[in-house]
């Protein structure tokens, strides 16, 4: 049998280096232990600068390294379970929802967002912030996109924004007959508000987790939530919901 083109290709330095450096957190470093600088860590492998930086972005991506604020780079702990299942039948605000709201407010929704929602280009929507904490560490963070006539009777209501107004919109959303959830899952780079929230660096790789609500026989609410990928693990079920697990401590491995 013959060789194809890609097998012939040789493997990137860089690549080469995360496997390496892989190996080296396993055995040299704890969960939390700040990593040296970046021009030790070249200078101790022997590769460019660069090559080290696409290296450690690698590593970063896959959950192994963590990029602080006036820290530094350090070794990450392990990824929380995050289970996001599709037989959860409940809107979001409900008894055993552990989101925090944080505010809420009409705005002009993104146009992909206002085409989910069979919404006009300039129609303002309900947008209610909430945020995911889990062992005092900031874990996620969710736009919730609520038409106004998902929510008819939110217009006598005296709370013009805020966490009022939010606590109302997820009131009044109880009152439709929610059909079901339908939960898509993609990588994305952090935006400069959700890196402020997640308490990362802009674009950083996070988990966006996009769920429809869907009631009389279209969408009705539109979740996106962005969950730090450094910490979060998705796992798929029946179980329903979004549920964070925390493993056992280990190191770097």
């Amino acid at each position: 049998m013959g060789t194809t083109q890609l097998e012939t290709v040789p493997e990137p330095k860089y690549w080469h280096l995360r496997t390496v450096l892989s190996e080296a957190l396993d055995s040299e470093f704890s969960v939390g232990e700040i990593l040296p600088n970046e021009r030790d860590l070249a200078a101790r492998f022997g590769v460019a600068r660069a090559t080290l930086r696409q290296a450690l972005e690698q590593l970063e991506l896959e959950g192994r390294l963590q990029r602080r604020r006036g820290v530094g780079t350090t070794v990450a702990p392990p990824r929380m379970g995050v289970s996001v299942g599709t037989a959860q039948h409940a809107w979001p605000g409900g008894p055993h929802d552990a989101w925090q709201i944080l505010d809420c407010a009409p705005e002009v929704p993104p146009a992909a967002v206002a085409e989910t929602l069979v919404t006009g280009r300039d129609e303002s929507v309900h947008v209610v912030r909430r945020s995911r904490v889990s062992h005092g560490q900031p874990v996620a963070a969710e736009l919730l996109y609520v038409p106004a006539d998902s929510v008819p009777d939110l217009s006598g209501i005296d709370a013009p924004s805020g966490t009022a107004r939010a606590r109302a919109v997820l009131r009044e959303l109880q009152r439709l007959e929610l059909e079901r959830q339908e939960n898509a899952v993609e990588l994305g780079s952090a935006r400069a508000d959700d890196a402020r929230e997640l308490d990362r660096l802009p674009g950083a790789p996070v988990l966006v987790v996009t769920t429809r609500f869907i009631a009389r026989g279209r969408t009705a609410a539109l979740s996106v939530a962005t969950y730090r990928a450094d910490t979060c693990r998705l796992t798929f079920g029946d179980s329903g919901g979004v549920e964070i697990h925390h493993g056992p401590e280990r190191r770097a491995s």
